[in-house]
């Protein structure tokens, strides 16, 4: 009777702590089951800060002049002097037309006009000495009016078969060649100066009345992508282009190198606005559900879905017009991984 006892109780004293050591392992599974749940994510604090309005369009570069020299009078080409490519400065000679025929002509009026003058003079002499009256005087004064007259037009003639450059800059195509008969009026040489250049853009009707004549603006050409430049608009439009609907805006900017050339593609930024104290968020912390765009912030350990509406795009943020308050501590990573009310842990 005895063993029997010690056996039940031996029984009994093992199924206790078989019981109890059940007891802690579910207890512990439990708590690491709680752990699991905690979705670890990364948050910020919404804070008020300055953020641009920024308008980008493509465009293309002008030479800051560009000009084709005519012939100003016809004839034979007789000298041509710089080659396509060379730099000539204003006022340098270009070409040169055979002149002989002008200068025969300015010669017979050079002669004119100084027996006319010598005339002049003798018949003033004649006058204070009363030899002759004042209406001889006068026909005089006239022919000598006249000569000048002459001698100056034919002047201008002459000088006009020597063609010379309006402008300072590079000889960018020669239409002509020496010996070649030219027109009055035909284009002899094209020139452009490229100290400057402008980029044309056509701006958007909704956009045009948030840009002004002075105001900067950040240019990209496509053939240089790592350089930044800045330039001024010039010129804007206030005719809209009745094809396009949009308005020709032109942005000067300097090109001390000449390696910006005519005809290249640019992308012009355009600073329509500035808000001062927007909300943003980065646009990896956006969600988009059923259409709706939803941010997660966290609050004691725990995740919130936010319904927002966004204004304004600035590289990688964005505004938040609605949905987000100042200190609000928005979830950017591991915002897919969370639902409303789950529980969170703060890395």
């Amino acid at each position: 009777m005895q063993a029997l006892m010690a056996c039940v109780g031996a029984f009994l004293a093992a199924a206790l702590i078989n019981g109890c050591d059940r007891s802690e392992s579910s207890t512990q599974h439990g708590s690491n089951q709680e752990q699991v749940r905690l979705v670890p994510v990364s948050v910020v604090q919404v804070t008020p800060s300055p953020i641009k309005d920024i308008l980008i369009l493509p465009g293309q570069t002008e030479a800051w002049q560009d000009v084709v020299v005519a012939a100003e009078t016809g004839g034979r080409i007789d000298w041509v002097g710089p080659k396509e490519g060379d730099f000539v400065k204003v006022g340098d000679l270009i070409a040169r037309v055979d002149v002989a025929s002008l200068k025969a002509t300015l010669d017979r009026s050079e002669a004119a006009l100084k027996l006319a003058d010598d005339l002049y003079r003798r018949r003033v002499k004649l006058f204070e000495r009363e030899i002759i009256n004042q209406e001889e005087l006068d026909r005089v004064v006239a022919e000598l009016a006249l000569a000048k007259a002459d001698f100056r037009q034919a002047r201008v003639e002459y000088d006009r078969g020597f063609t010379r450059a309006p402008i300072s800059g590079v000889v960018n195509h020669l239409f002509v060649e020496e010996g070649e008969f030219l027109d009055r009026g035909k284009p002899l040489a094209e020139m452009v100066n490229v100290d400057q250049v402008k980029v044309n853009v056509n701006v958007p009707e909704l956009d045009v009345r948030f840009l002004k004549t002075g105001q900067r603006a950040m240019v990209r050409v496509d053939a240089f992508p790592d350089r930044e430049m800045v330039g001024t608009i010039d010129f804007l439009a206030y005719k809209a282009d009745p094809a396009t609907k949009t308005f020709l805006a032109k942005v000067l900017m300097p090109n001390p190198g000449h390696d910006i050339r005519p005809g290249m593609i640019a992308r012009v930024v355009f600073v329509r606005r500035l808000i001062p104290n927007a909300l943003s968020a980065p646009l990896f912390a956006l969600i988009d559900k059923g259409g709706e765009r939803m941010v997660f912030v966290e609050k004691e350990g725990v995740a919130h879905a936010r319904a927002v509406t966004i204004g304004v795009i600035e590289g990688d943020r964005v505004q938040i017009i609605r949905g987000l308050e100042p200190g609000d501590r928005l979830i950017v990573t591991g915002q897919r991984e969370v639902e409303e009310g789950m529980k969170v842990q703060v890395r």
